[in-house]
């Protein structure tokens, strides 16, 4: 299913590719750094890396920023509010909150692939206010209730 997503790229974005899937069946397109000079992010600290693009999702659309597996394996980067959400009325830069969970200081430079998005539907929910729930085996157990 493909889905039409208007993107604006920023002049600082110039000369990087726009977001996109390395493979014929990646679900997550890459997002790129679009820094000006390079990024050292030390162990325990964080940074927002600017993408260089804006972007108007269709009605009914978020999407999510993830991590890259890569990143988190071999440096111990990730993303602390994994996935972050872009709303489908945001119309600002695309950013990446990045955390360095590594032992050493860790560069972000231009053009790097920083974290993967992914393009998802949205469901709403519409409270319907209750006396009871339905009985389920678990019940109100919750934390480890299961035993797993």
């Amino acid at each position: 299913m493909n889905v039409t997503v208007k993107i604006r790229r920023l002049p600082h974005g110039e000369g990087l590719e726009l977001p996109h899937y390395t493979t014929a069946g990646a679900a997550g397109m890459d997002l790129l750094a679009a820094v000006g000079e390079t990024v050292t992010i030390a162990p325990g600290g964080r940074a927002l890396i600017p993408t260089g693009f804006c972007i108007a999702l269709p009605p009914g659309y978020e999407l999510q920023v993830r991590p890259r597996s890569g990143l988190a394996l071999k440096h111990g980067i990730t993303l602390p509010n994994s996935p972050g959400t872009i709303d489908e009325d945001y119309r600002g830069e695309v950013g990446v909150i990045v955390l360095n969970t590594g032992a050493a200081p860790f560069e972000v430079t231009r053009g790097m692939r920083i974290a993967q998005a992914v393009v998802a539907p949205v469901v709403r929910a519409l409270w319907q206010v209750v006396e009871d729930l339905d009985e389920t085996e678990r019940g109100a157990g919750g934390f480890g209730s299961t035993g797993h």
